[in-house]
């Protein structure tokens, strides 16, 4: 006989952006579009850290927050890249951006409890928020070139609500949230108990002047829950290592929900991470503009829709005018021209699709020429 199951896990949904990428290899797909997974090795000067560690039988059990050493790296960076002040004892280490993610909303959320999130936006936050007990609200951006407005905010604000998800530069548009933007939130919440958990995992990649997020707002800090990752910036996807910045009450009960998901973070991987931080990586950014700027133009060519990305390395163009839904054209993109890119729907916009870029310029090269007959078969149907 079975035993009944956790009726919210039940709800949880499988990633659809990894079950579309599956589904487009079965089918043939060699131009992968998909992941958002920088194509540079890690430097080898980090790598190294990590080596240099296990050579020393850096293997035992580390600190639940992480080593000391590490957090007081970590608060010296935000002070000196976002000029945003925290001490070691508001810093947890944590297994990617993802573990902090999910400890913050764990720490957070009580039943009902509302979470504003701008769509279009990384689908494991509904999935997170729902398992917990929250309800989503969403606010769409779309029709503001993926920017906020004073009238949304202020309609999506209830005496429910528990925080508002900022991620900027945003995955899947690329897009980054203006300075009006930021003011709006601001003054929603600046009288109000709502935290807002600043999704930074792409800060460091922006192609243009680049300016501290939601944190610039020091009078708000014991509202502010920052979770970033080392995988983007850093090209370090498979170390899974990360960390949140919250107020020290938070962290002391966010920390129980870290220490029995992972318990530490694994102690060789935590020296590479402070050498990550010595790491220079505007050459990599420099790269991916180049490409932003080769993808922009030949979408613009082909007749697209499409708001110029700002960071990250995505790009999302509307296929509104071509009467499909965004699975039924990335299906058919995939099967008939061997092209697997995201279906919009999985980030809750059907209209768009999402494009990865962090591929070299060949790939993309490719896959421009192959979506530009795809749209000339389309136009004939």
């Amino acid at each position: 006989m079975k035993g009944e199951l956790n009726q919210n896990i039940l709800k949880v949904q499988t990633s659809e952006i990894r079950q579309f990428n599956d589904y487009a290899k079965s089918v043939g797909a060699n131009i992968i579009l998909t992941l958002g997974e920088p194509d540079f090795d890690t430097p080898t000067e980090i790598t190294n850290q990590a080596i240099d560690a296990l050579k020393a039988h850096k293997t035992k059990y580390g600190p639940t927050l992480g080593s000391l050493e590490l957090r007081k790296k970590i608060a010296l960076f935000e002070k000196k890249y976002n000029h945003f002040d925290c001490t070691e004892e508001e810093i947890i280490i944590t297994h990617g951006s993802t573990e902090a993610l999910t400890s913050a909303l764990f720490t957070m959320i009580n039943p009902n409890d509302e979470i504003i999130v701008p769509m279009p936006a990384y689908p494991m936050y509904r999935q997170m928020i729902e398992f917990m007990g929250g309800k989503v609200i969403p606010i769409d951006t779309t029709k503001h070139h993926f920017q906020l407005t004073k009238e949304d905010l202020d309609n999506a604000i209830s005496d429910k609500t528990k925080a508002i998800i900022l991620t900027s530069p945003n995955n899947p548009t690329g897009s980054i949230f203006s300075d009006e933007t930021y003011e709006i939130v601001y003054q929603a919440i600046k009288n109000k108990p709502i935290y807002v958990i600043c999704d930074d995992v792409y800060s460091q990649i922006v192609y243009e002047d680049r300016k501290p997020g939601f944190i610039r707002y020091k009078d708000l800090k014991e509202q502010i829950i920052v979770c970033q990752s080392y995988s983007k910036s850093y090209a370090m996807p498979g170390w899974r290592c990360g960390y949140m910045i919250a107020p020290k009450e938070f962290c002391q009960h966010a920390s129980k929900i870290h220490q029995y998901m992972i318990v530490a973070l694994n102690t060789f991987i935590q020296p590479a991470m402070m050498e990550a931080l010595n790491y220079d990586s505007s050459s990599m950014v420099e790269s991916y503009k180049k490409r932003r700027d080769y993808i922009y133009q030949r979408l613009i060519h082909m007749g697209f829709d499409v708001d110029l990305p700002m960071g990250a390395f995505y790009i999302f163009p509307s296929i509104k005018k071509y009467g499909l839904s965004s699975l039924e054209f990335c299906a058919r993109f995939a099967k008939e021209y061997q092209v697997a890119i995201i279906p919009g729907h999985c980030f809750e916009a059907d209209d768009y699709i999402r494009i990865s870029y962090c591929v070299d310029f060949d790939t993309i090269k490719i896959a421009c020429d192959r979506l530009e007959l795809f749209l000339k078969e389309l136009q004939k149907d």
